[in-house]
């Protein structure tokens, strides 16, 4: 399938959703995360959920990070640049939506991408290389690749690997690990914990 076919796929099948099956395996999502091998760095990129879309809720990886005293840092997105300034998460940061429905932070420290460490991603689709389908804008690959090369790069889904994306190109960015409610996939050693 292309990421247009996915992208429709994917919202279909985010919408079937009850808002307690996402709050139930946003939770199972949070947990499979302390599996990974990632607790061992400092500053932890996260996306703010988007309720209207239904989006993989990050309360839960929000809790864990602040409960292993984490810098959690998160992102105001530049819609004329498809750019995204990061903020570090402290007590003391507005939050507000953006137009689209977008949380976002209205004041706070600034952090540079090199600085990141881990990446939690939001996607639609992905598929069992790595690749993802976000909502097609760009903004994660742009960021991704003003990061450090080592940066961990995990995606989170409600849904299993897609056997391949169609129109993949030179600009994307693939995972490194990809987490659902039941299973962990991790790239480029074709294995599934």
């Amino acid at each position: 399938m292309n990421k247009k076919d996915l992208r429709r796929k994917y919202k279909s099948l985010r919408g079937a959703l009850s808002t307690d099956e996402i709050e139930d395996f946003s939770l199972k999502i949070a947990n499979q995360a302390l599996k990974l091998p990632i607790w061992n760095f400092e500053n932890y990129h996260i996306f703010l959920s988007i309720h209207e879309h239904r989006e993989v809720q990050t309360d839960y990886l929000l809790h864990i990070l602040n409960g292993k005293d984490k810098n959690v840092i998160v992102s105001k997105s530049d819609f004329e640049n498809r750019t995204m300034q990061h903020v570090l998460l402290t007590d003391n940061v507005t939050i507000k939506k953006n137009e689209w429905n977008i949380p976002e932070p209205q004041n706070g420290f600034s952090v540079v991408d090199e600085q990141i460490d881990v990446v939690f991603i939001p996607l639609l689709a992905y598929d069992v290389s790595g690749n993802r389908v976000g909502y097609g804008k760009g903004f994660y690959d742009l960021f991704l690749s003003k990061c450090k090369p080592n940066v961990v790069k995990i995606g989170l889904s409600f849904f299993d690997a897609e056997p391949t994306i169609a129109d993949t190109n030179r600009h994307d960015i693939r995972l490194d690990y990809c987490i659902t409610p039941d299973k962990i996939y991790e790239f480029g050693t074709e294995s599934v914990k």
